[in-house]
This record gives structure tokens, sequence and C-alpha cells, in this order.
């Protein structure tokens, strides 16, 4: 069954759900407004969790978010660039001897609409489309999870991938969802909004107005809206890998491959 023919379940436990929400959108506001003071104990304020090159267990998924590094025990991945920065956005790679196309980099203004254009212009449309990014603008992540849904694409994190912050939104896309053993997912708080002068209760407004717009989205694509309690446990400056029985539970993965 794909998440084309999916129909979105109700989400369970709504109540604490929204609750728990709530509460970390105010301290994500608290957090803003306080800046970069070095507070112990507040999240983003130390490197408390280990890096991302730790491997992760159940229970132990938690690491420090560094979206210019690649993870370095990744194995190698034949599509993907030899160069291991980051492109600073999105890079669409037309599609290789399997059929897929790659979106690589992390996700900046303008490039759903570039990824429309790119899409558009090519010969035949791609089989597949690959994601390697650590993320990025949220509101463009979704907006290119709703072109690649109405294209009805498959969607995959391949061996050697990674995708993370905003990046699993447009995953959660995919008519199929496949994602490798030997790649990773890893979702965290956002930020909605940019400037960090505004009074506390409208910082507080813009979060809760980004997260109703992600949880409508998540919800549209048949993805489980409790995976949103695990972004909202994780500060912005750490990330949560999922494991593969998490990404089956919440429906973000409809294949998990060696």
């Amino acid at each position: 069954m794909t998440g084309s023919d999916t129909p979105a379940a109700p989400p369970r436990g709504a109540a604490g759900l929204l609750k728990g929400m709530l509460i970390a959108q105010c301290a994500l506001a608290g957090l803003v407004v306080l800046g970069d003071l070095p507070l112990p104990g507040f999240p983003g304020s130390g490197p408390d969790a280990p890096a991302i090159d730790t491997p992760v267990r159940p229970g132990d998924q938690t690491r420090r978010f560094e979206p210019t590094r690649l993870p370095r025990d990744l194995p190698a991945n034949p599509n993907l660039p030899i160069d291991t920065n980051v492109p600073l956005r999105l890079e669409f790679t037309a599609p290789n001897g399997d059929g897929a196309a790659l979106l690589n980099g992390e996700i900046a203004a303008g490039d759903a609409a570039r990824f429309a254009d790119w899409l558009k212009g090519l010969p035949a449309p791609p089989e597949r489309i690959d994601l390697n990014s650590p993320g990025g603008e949220v509101v463009e992540a979704l907006e290119i999870g709703r072109i690649i849904r109405a294209s009805g694409l498959p969607v995959a994190v391949t061996a050697g991938s990674f995708c993370f912050s905003a990046c699993p939104y447009i995953l959660a896309s995919g008519s199929e969802r496949i994602v490798s053993r030997q790649g990773y997912v890893g979702v965290h708080q956002h930020y909605f909004g940019e400037n960090t002068y505004l009074p506390a209760f409208m910082l507080v407004s813009d979060i809760q107005t980004g997260q109703a717009e992600v949880m409508t989205y998540l919800a549209d694509m048949g993805i489980d809206l409790l995976i949103m309690a695990k972004a909202l446990r994780t500060p912005p400056d750490d990330i949560y890998i999922l494991l593969p029985d998490e990404l089956e539970a919440f429906r973000l993965a409809t294949m998990i491959t060696d």
C-alpha cells in the first residue's frame, strides 16, 4: 500500500500531543527571545548530544545537528557528488541509469519554484526522486512535497544519503517512500519566522501557525502526526534519528531497504 492510497488516520493521543506542542512552542519562543545567552540546561546552549557520526541505537538517537557536515560513517553512494560540501541551495540532477533524479543540498528560499520549473523542463518525468539534504526552509519543503505528490512520484533516501530537519516533509510526499537502513532520516524543532525582536506572544503565534501548517500537510500525506512529538522534543541544535521501525510506524517509510 502506498502513501497516496492510505487514508490519513486520525491522530492518536491528540490532546496530549497538542498540550506538549504548546509547552514546546512557548519554551522555543522564550529561547528565541533570550537569544544567544549561554544558559546551562537550555536546548542549544552546549554540545551535550553526541556528534552526528556516533551510531544510533534504540533510546540513544539524538545527535548534534551540523547542517554542513555529512555523517562520515555512511557508505559511498555513486549517485551522490564526490564533494562532501553541502550545497547552500538544492541542486537538481537529471535521472540517472535507474531513472532516479536527485535533490541535493539545503532547502533555500525560491527552491520550490525552481524545482517546479526544472521538473517541467525534463524531457520525461523521473521514475523516482532521491533526497540528500540537511533541511532548510520549511515552507519551501512543503511546497516541493505538494508538487511531488501531485506528480505521483516515489521518493527515496538511499544508502549513503541523509534527510534531516525539513527534508522529511519532502520524503512524506512520495507515492512510495523508500528508506535505506544505510541512510539517515532525522527530525527536530523548527523556527518559523526570522524576526527575533518580536514580543514573545507574537513569536508563539507565529510558531503555532507554522506547526499547524506542518500538521495539516502531514495529515494530507497520510503520515502519523505523533511523529511531531519526536520533533518537538528535540531542540533545533540537535537531530533525532528515526529508526526503521519508527519510520514504518509513523508511515514516513512504506518500504525499508538494506
